[in-house]
């Protein structure tokens, strides 16, 4: 009977193990729509929700989503306060060196300016970009004016104040400002960024390898396509 016990408590052991294993904390921003937001309810939501759940479901994991400032969403997936970055991130060289990148889940796809004026010539204005994206490292290496701010409502409203004469981020974050009497989205672009992925440590290739595959499950079947088209958020693979 002791051995029967013993057993049993071996394999519930064992059970809650395997189901903490396969809990993955989705680590995002939340502010950034249509990418990622909280919704009237506080909870996540937008086409990185859809997509991590499904994701997840293909994968035979459960999610769990945690919110976390832009600035830190690095160091914090590193410290282990989550286990994946799902946060409209693209790949680039610079973070590749600290985390690890699944293969994209949207193609590269232009950034665009948001800005007070149609007649703005960027190379001689001052543009803000939220700190630690592609564009504001865009616009540091042409050496233009960059004012850089910690979330992207900031800088959308330092082009409204006067404070910049533009923005520049993903144009799916700033098309719906451009509606605003004053605000225009010009015609210049910029190919920056290899795509966007989810990012993980280094040592988790296993979590990797689960992503992967789903990924490629939804770009195989259409399911991708249809949720970028959905949320309107880059080009379609």
């Amino acid at each position: 009977m002791k051995k029967l016990i013993l057993t049993t408590a071996a394999l519930a052991l064992a059970a809650g193990m395997a189901t903490a294993a396969d809990t993955v904390r989705m680590g995002t921003e939340g502010a950034y729509p249509p990418w990622n937001f909280i919704n009237d309810n506080g909870e996540v939501d937008g086409f990185e929700r859809e997509l991590g759940d499904e994701l997840c479901k293909r994968a035979s994991l459960t999610c769990e989503w945690v919110t976390n400032d832009w600035d830190s969403i690095i160091p914090n997936l590193v410290s282990g306060n989550y286990d994946t970055i799902i946060a409209g991130m693209s790949i680039t060289d610079e973070r590749d060196e600290v985390i690890d990148f699944t293969q994209a889940y949207t193609p590269p796809d232009p950034s665009s300016y948001l800005a007070s004026s149609a007649d703005l010539d960027v190379t001689g204005g001052v543009i803000a970009a939220q700190s630690a994206t592609i564009q504001a490292a865009f616009i540091a290496e042409k050496g233009w004016t960059l004012v850089e701010f910690p979330t992207p409502e900031e800088t959308v409203a330092a082009v409204r104040n006067g404070e910049a004469d533009a923005v520049l981020a993903d144009q799916a974050y700033l098309a719906p400002f451009a509606e605003e009497e004053g605000l225009v989205i010009l015609e210049r672009q910029e190919m920056i960024g290899g795509g966007v992925g989810l990012g993980v440590r280094e040592s988790d290739g296993e979590l990797k390898a689960k992503f992967d595959a789903a990924i490629q499950s939804m770009k195989d079947d259409g399911s991708l396509n249809a949720l970028i088209n959905k949320w309107e958020v880059a080009s379609n693979w």
